[in-house]
């Protein structure tokens, strides 16, 4: 188990969903139900995750939650595009959220690896 507090991947998830929060307050209400509650499940997805990752018995069990989030990471990285491509919101509102998105694609596949290999080598061992 981990401490989820303590990991630098989940603060920020957090910090995603802070910033994603306030970006759809700008989407027109017409897509409350829509694009705007499809990002909002997207995004608490990806914090979730990785927090019922870290809470699991093992390494393998966490890489597995890992990779659910990542999905996650890549389809609010998609919404997000559409909502640019749609006209809804602004590219310059986006670029930034998008990038701590991508930071945090980046940080989840390397600790996954890193998961990954501390596992391989346990198995080495026995």
């Amino acid at each position: 188990m981990h401490k989820v507090e303590g990991l630098k991947i989940w603060q920020k998830s957090i910090q995603l969903t802070k910033a994603i929060y306030l970006l759809v307050a700008d989407l027109p209400s017409d897509e409350k139900y829509g694009l705007t509650s499809q990002i909002k499940r997207s995004v608490i997805s990806i914090s979730s995750n990785i927090a019922e990752g870290a809470g699991r018995n093992s390494d393998k069990e966490f890489t597995h939650f890992l990779s659910i989030a990542n999905g996650s990471a890549y389809e609010l990285q998609t919404q997000l595009i559409l909502a640019i491509e749609l006209h809804l919101i602004s590219k310059e509102k986006v670029e930034p959220i998008i990038e701590l998105c991508v930071e945090i694609q980046k940080m989840n596949y390397s600790f996954q690896q890193r998961l990954k290999s501390k596992l391989a080598h346990l198995d080495t061992q026995y």
